[in-house]
């Protein structure tokens, strides 16, 4: 027995399922077709494509987020700033009435001059404050404003990036797709020329094992890359053509052909 040959398991025959040997031959060709449809799939879920426009989907929903936080920030800032320099402006304006009763000589007593100064010097500390603190919102204003500038910068930039990317993807889909369509034409028209239980029996495997039909070739199954042993090798030698015979290794359709090495 070959060193690379397993021992035996008993190949036995489909039970009472026949075909024709071309038809059993025209399984090669199916499982050539879904092999290539499977790859065609494969590649239309694995393109470099997929993966850029999801890390850019998933930034564009973080900027946005922030690009809200940034909105409404600085709609509460400005709001902020606008009562700042309205009480600043309040108090000027009470400072400066002060001013003019001061210097119209309207205010003659002399306790009511005093108090009136020291009125009118609170009101420069409290303007100072409010200006301070004016000031204050005013930078927070434009550090925000700053910012949200930038995010909005970088949504620009990164919306253009996926729509670059999403023609991309969508033309290698279009291609991808046109060979799937073509494949599965193909494919449609070989299985329709074939016995409804061959097919039937083909889909079984094909879902059981990823693959429904192999050759055998040089004594080896072509779905597991298994040699077969000697006696199996004279069992399927001895096993009328038109019966459909089973790999005694992976089970799959095992189809016979003139390079078989019977």
């Amino acid at each position: 027995m070959d060193g690379h040959a397993r021992p035996s398991r008993s190949l036995t025959p489909e039970p009472t399922l026949k075909a024709a040997p071309h038809d059993q031959l025209t399984l090669l060709d199916l499982a050539t077709c879904d092999a290539h449809l499977s790859q065609l799939a494969h590649r239309r879920s694995a393109i470099p494509e997929l993966a850029i426009l999801a890390e850019a989907t998933a930034e564009e929903a973080r900027l946005d987020d922030r690009r809200i936080e940034l909105d409404t920030l600085v709609g509460d800032l400005r709001r902020e700033l606008r009562q700042a320099e309205a009480e600043v402006e309040l108090v000027r304006t009470r400072r400066t009435r002060d001013e003019q009763r001061l210097n119209s000589g309207a205010v003659s007593n002399p306790k009511d001059l005093t108090n009136l100064e020291h009125e009118m010097q609170a009101l420069e500390r409290r303007i100072t404050t409010l200006e301070d603190d004016e000031l204050e919102v005013m930078d927070k204003v434009e550090t925000a404003e700053s910012e949200l500038s930038g995010v909005l910068e970088a949504l620009e930039a990164v919306r253009s990036k996926i729509a670059e990317v999403t023609v991309t993807r969508d033309a290698t889909f279009s291609d991808l797709d046109g060979q799937s369509g073509e494949l599965a034409s193909e494919r449609s028209s070989l299985a329709s020329g074939l016995p409804d239980p061959l097919v039937a029996l083909y889909e079984k495997v094909r879902a059981q094992y990823g693959s429904g039909a192999a050759a055998l070739r040089a004594r080896a199954c072509e779905g597991c890359r298994l040699e077969i042993n000697g006696a199996d090798l004279r069992e399927i030698a001895a096993t009328p053509e038109d019966e459909v015979l089973r790999c005694p290794e992976c089970s799959r359709i095992l189809v016979r052909t003139a390079e078989s090495g019977l």
